[in-house]
């Protein structure tokens, strides 16, 4: 975030002139005596009192008006003072507003954000013929306050029109112009205007350069704007505001060395340098050298740790999610802060959260005294994040009955619950709350559109994304309509829809490709993924964590495991996801042992397996028949990384146990997990052993409990193991009742379909396939093989009854 210094704007309280003060029935030294009266009372806070005194008086001159004003706002009561002033003009005819009474009252509106009280004072200023530089300087102050940034863009830049007008421009003029510059995204304006400056001759202030370093667009700039701030001598290089502005500069352009050394040179820091060099490092994503800025802070004697010092800690140790710092600052701050401040607490709730805590974040939401609309949406935001979004869910209706209006943040994480469970009904709702409350933020069509993708209804996020014209949509946009094509398995108008944003200039991002990837594995061809591969490097973007690993998974998906090797070594950032991509890649490629080398390489960077990971890897082990290291990490999970078995990991040790031939045993396994082994994923994966190693009886008995359990999901996979199983032990009255109930439950087991590229073409087939132009050819070389086969001393088991079945099913 970049420092911005409004530029000062004098404000004098009226001194006594040679001129007598007009106060009826008194003299000159009265009326001081009762400005320095009224000028007391605003000084103790009592401007009210002050405003009552005022009133008493017949007839107050013009400076005892400029008193009671300038009181009202240095106690932030700048509406008052605007009120006082019209009642000053409509008092009498002989009260004349000077450049003091403008000045100041223009200060309130700047302060009100009162644009038309503004425009109001500007005539005024202006029929009373005066050329005040002070008053001006308090125009350019006002307009530039009040103003809009799109206001730049139009006729109605008054501050630049102001500034035109101006005879004479001091230092303070200069300084609110580049100020405005800057607010209004101009910064090549900035920087010329504060060329102008130093050819006029005018000396710049500090002010001058804190308003103009976050204009500063690169390193090599920001250096010469350095030295220039180095030459002009200590007062300017020392003084705190232009030393925090330096750091923040440096710290934007990514020199975190530079703004050290800007740090480390200032001989007294004040809590808003070491907070500005803090929230530096962690914006840099550098937690560790922050915190270290942080004790360096404690242990000195100029700072006083502040609700900023706080916060930027706070994010720190999310970054890092340590469980043992989160617990150790939450106690500091406890025990720092008598009262805890709602945006400090809010924090920690967010830190809590980000450590996988997020228990902890919702027990120090429920103690809270005090909660604002940013305290529910955290701990919203926590739910959906660590996928409590049923939860998060009863929350926000809580929310409600607590009176708090749902606004754009509270409406983000609610399309994202919808979006995570799938469920368009909250989605609708939500959309309906939008559209009846007129709420606009940005990115929610790319939200919209992702919430509709993701509950099934692809028509719903076309139509959306239709409405937008192509000029008027963003990159998230384009890239939320890709995803769901993607995640619909659409995989040709997602390609479609990426064509149409290279069309319309739109230039993809890592989030792109990462979406348009996985479309690639469906097509059966490895052509596009490297067209998409070659792209992300001309770019830079193939060494971002979220293109390698989709790269990673679409190369593995199509049968290039060296290609997807390949991306893996020179992926630069590997996070969890990238390391369990690559496991379960060579898993599914029957590369067990690799799999557990890599794994092991995982745990030595120091990188923590998550359930997915374990998932992987188990399948690994099963697939290449690693069963007593797969049994080894199994026992792990909740030993040593603490992560609970679920239902997959499961599943996936009883297959690993029946893959082997280790059926009883895996048998055994599942009925020692009483209720929570009680699920059709596992039993399935018996049942196949079963039948694979000739465990008829068994594998009746499991059938038919897996039948008992199925009849809602309507699954055919599992009756036709049991007619398999029945046919092998010669049971064919049990045979046809079993494919007899397939036919009335409508049940039919999908056909696998297996894909070869030659020469960029794909080619799918599927059992018994007639369609493919080159079938009679196909068939020839079939017929071939098995006649070498049969050459070879290779005997087919026939068993009639059972291909008739089989045809049958078909």
């Amino acid at each position: 975030m970049r420092v911005m210094a409004s530029p000062v704007v004098p404000v004098p309280v009226p001194v006594p002139s040679t001129a007598p003060v007009s106060v009826e029935g008194g003299s000159p030294s009265r009326g001081v005596s009762i400005r320095s009266r009224l000028s007391k009372l605003c000084q103790q806070g009592q401007p009210q009192v002050a405003r009552h005194l005022l009133d008493t008086l017949p007839r107050a001159s013009t400076a005892v008006w400029n008193t009671v004003i300038i009181g009202f706002i240095c106690n932030h009561m700048p509406v008052e003072a605007l009120l006082l002033y019209g009642e000053m003009r409509s008092s009498t005819r002989d009260t004349r507003s000077d450049c003091y009474t403008f000045s100041s009252t223009l200060k309130a509106c700047a302060l009100t954000r009162d644009l038309m009280a503004g425009k109001a004072l500007h005539s005024h200023f202006l029929r009373s013929q005066s050329n005040s530089r002070i008053v001006y300087n308090s125009l350019l102050n006002m307009y530039s306050a009040c103003l809009p940034p799109s206001a730049a863009q139009s006729q109605n830049d008054y501050v630049l029109r102001v500034f035109r007008t101006m005879r004479k421009r001091n230092v303070v003029a200069w300084n609110t112009l580049i100020s405005w510059f800057v607010k209004t995204h101009r910064h090549l304006h900035a920087l010329r205007a504060f060329a102008t400056l130093i050819k006029t001759s005018i000396a710049p202030t500090t002010v001058t350069f804190v308003n103009v370093f976050p204009a500063v667009p690169d390193p090599k700039t920001a250096l010469m704007f350095y030295g220039l701030l180095l030459k002009f001598g200590d007062d300017y290089v020392n003084d705190v505001f232009a030393v925090s502005s330096a750091i923040v500069m440096f710290a934007d352009l990514g020199c975190l060395d530079y703004a050290r050394m800007v740090f480390d040179r200032c001989p007294h820091k004040n809590t808003e340098v070491w907070n500005t060099m803090i929230s530096g490092y962690v914006q840099n994503n550098c937690p560790l050298q922050g915190i270290d800025v942080f004790v360096q802070a404690l242990e000195s004697e100029e700072a006083v740790c502040d609700d900023v010092t706080f916060l930027s800690v706070i994010s720190a140790v999310s970054q890092l999610q340590q469980i043992k710092l989160a617990h150790q600052l939450h106690a500091f701050v406890l025990k720092s802060l008598a009262v805890s401040p709602v945006i400090v607490v809010n924090a920690i709730i967010v830190m809590y959260s980000r450590c996988n805590l997020v228990y902890t974040s919702f027990k120090l939401f429920d103690k809270m005294s005090e909660r604002d609309a940013v305290s529910w949406n955290t701990i919203i935001s926590s739910f959906v994040q660590n996928g409590l979004d049923e939860e998060a869910l009863m929350l926000v209706c809580e929310m409600q009955k607590q009176k708090f209006t749902i606004d754009s943040v509270t409406v983000t994480a609610l399309l994202s619950a919808a979006s995570n469970l799938r469920n368009s009904n909250i989605g609708r709702q939500t959309h309906a709350y939008l559209i009846r409350h007129g709420i606009q933020f940005e990115g929610m069509e790319s939200y919209l559109i992702d919430m509709y993708a993701k509950s099934g209804l692809i028509w719903a996020s076309e139509l959306l994304f239709e409405q937008n014209c192509p000029s008027d949509r963003d990159l998230a946009t384009w890239n939320a309509m890709i995803a769901g094509y993607t995640q619909n398995g659409l995989s040709d108008k997602a390609i479609f829809i990426l064509g149409e944003a290279l069309v319309h200039k739109v230039k993809p991002n890592a989030v792109t490709l990462a979406s348009i990837l996985p479309a690639c594995s469906s097509m059966g061809s490895t052509t596009f993924a490297r067209q998409l591969h070659g792209f992300s490097i001309r770019h830079f973007l193939d060494e971002n964590v979220y293109v390698g690993t989709a790269l990673v998974d679409t190369y593995s998906k199509s049968g290039a495991i060296s290609f997807a090797e390949n991306v893996f070594i020179r992926t630069p950032e590997k996070n969890s996801v990238t390391y369990t991509t690559m496991i379960m890649s060579y898993g599914q490629h029957g590369m067990g042992k690799r799999a557990l080398s890599l794994y092991d390489s995982m745990l030595r960077c120091g990188i923590k397996p998550d359930a997915v990971t374990f998932v992987a890897i188990l399948s690994a082990c099963s697939y290449s028949g690693l069963v007593e290291e797969g049994l080894h990490i199994f026992e792990s999970m909740d030993k040593v990384h603490k992560i609970k078995p679920s239902i997959e990991h499961y599943c996936c040790v009883a297959d690993m146990l029946g893959r082997v031939g280790r059926v009883v045993e895996a048998y055994e396994f599942v009925e020692r997990l009483g209720e929570e082994g009680n699920a059709i994923e596992i039993w399935g994966s018996i049942l196949g052993a079963c039948k694979n190693h000739g465990y008829f009886e068994l594998g009746k008995a499991i059938a038919e409990q897996l039948l008992n359990m199925e009849t809602e999901k309507r699954i055919a996979g599992y009756h036709v193991l049991l007619s398999n199983i029945y046919a092998e032990e010669g049971e064919w009255e049990n045979v046809y009742r079993v494919r007899n109930q397939m036919k009335e439950k409508g049940l039919q087991k999908e056909m696998g379909c297996s894909w070869v590229e030659i020469a960029g073409c794909v080619n799918c087939f599927v059992s018994r396939d007639e369609k493919h132009p080159q079938s009679g050819e196909i068939y020839y070389i079939l017929d071939k093989l098995t006649m070498d086969m049969k050459d070879a001393g290779y005997k087919p088991r026939y068993n009639s009854n059972l291909n008739r079945i089989l045809e049958s099913s078909d």
